[in-house]
C-alpha cells in the first residue's frame, strides 16, 4: 500500500526553517521511506543537506539541490539536473510558500509582489519545467500545497490578503493544470493545510504576530482547531503520499483539506 518503488520525486522547499519537521522535510522523508528517489530542492543549502542526510541515514536515496524557486533560470537548471541524473520525474511537490500580514491599504506593493512570487510563481515555474518531462513520459503526479487561508477568512482574524489571494489562486491553478493534462497521464491535486505546528511557528509567526509568549501563541492556535490541536508536518506529508500513490489513480483536479475540521466549522 502506498508504495513508490523507484519513483523520482522532486520536492521543493524540502528543508526546514528551524529545528523539527517542516512540511517539505517530512514529505521528502516519507516519500523516500516508501521507495521514492528524492530530489530535494531548497533555497537553503544547509536545510536541504539535512533532509538528504536523514533520508540517507535510513537507507533511502536523495540528492540535495540549492535553488531559488522564484528564478526561472534556476528552476530550469534544477529540473534539468534531476532529469540528467534520473532520466525521469514521476512526482512534483510544490511546497514553497510563506505568509505576510497586511490588507490592501497597509501592505506595500513590494510585499504584495513578493508574496505572488513566493506562493504562486514558484508553483508555476515548477510545473513549467516539469510538465514537459511528464508529458514525454505520459505519466506523472503534481501536488501543490495550499492553505485554508485561500478558502475563507475569519471575521476579525489576522488578515494576510496576499497570502489568501495566492493560496486561492493556487487551487485554481491546480485545477487548470489538471484539466489541461488529464488526457496525458498526468494528475494534479492540491493539499490544503490548516493551522499546523511546524518550525515556522517559533521561527516566524511569534515575531510576525508580536507575541511575547510562544507557548501562549501555540495554545491559542491549538484552541482554534475543532479536533483540539494543531496538525503537524506528518499530517500534510501523509496526505501528499496518498495523492501521489497509485491508490489515488482516479483522483485529479481536486483538493484534500487537512485542517482538523476548521473549514467545516467556519460559517
Amino acid at each position: 500500500m502506498l508504495d513508490l518503488p523507484g519513483r523520482i520525486a522532486v520536492v521543493t522547499g524540502a528543508g526546514s526553517v528551524g529545528p523539527g519537521w517542516g512540511n517539505g522535510k517530512a514529505t521528502a522523508v516519507l516519500l523516500a521511506r516508501q521507495g521514492a528517489k528524492v530530489f530535494a530542492i531548497d533555497v537553503n543549502e544547509e536545510a536541504a543537506r539535512e533532509t538528504q542526510a536523514l533520508i540517507q541515514e535510513e537507507g533511502g536515496e536523495c540528492e540535495a539541490h540549492v535553488c531559488d524557486m522564484t528564478s526561472s533560470a534556476a528552476v530550469k537548471a534544477a529540473i534539468e539536473a534531476c532529469v540528467e541524473r534520473h532520466g525521469a520525474i514521476d512526482i512534483l511537490v510544490n511546497n514553497v510558500g510563506g505568509s505576510a500580514a497586511g490588507d490592501p491599504v497597509t501592505m506595500t506593493e513590494e510585499v504584495w509582489d513578493a508574496q505572488l512570487e513566493l506562493n504562486l510563481k514558484t508553483a508555476f515555474l515548477g510545473c513549467k519545467y516539469v510538465l514537459p518531462v511528464m508529458e514525454r513520459q505520459q505519466t506523472g503526479v503534481i501536488i501543490n500545497i495550499s492553505s485554508i487561508a485561500g478558502l475563507r477568512q475569519h471575521v476579525n482574524g489576522r488578515v494576510n490578503v496576499a497570502y489568501s489571494a495566492t493560496k486561492a489562486g493556487l487551487i485554481g491553478f491546480t485545477n487548470s493544470v489538471a484539466m489541461k493534462y488529464v488526457k496525458k497521464g498526468i494528475r494534479c491535486n492540491t493539499v490544503v493545510i490548516g493551522v499546523m505546528h511546524t518550525p515556522l511557528v517559533e521561527q516566524r509567526l511569534v515575531s510576525q504576530l508580536g507575541a511575547d509568549d510562544a507557548l501562549a501563541l501555540i495554545a491559542q492556535r491549538h484552541a482554534q482547531v475543532p479536533l483540539g490541536r494543531m496538525g503537524d508536518a506528518w499530517d500534510a506529508a501523509h496526505a501528499v503520499l496518498f495523492l501521489v500513490s497509485d491508490e489515488a489513480r482516479y483522483i485529479t483536479g481536486t483538493e484534500i483539506i487537512v485542517d482538523g475540521g476548521i473549514s467545516a466549522a467556519r460559517p
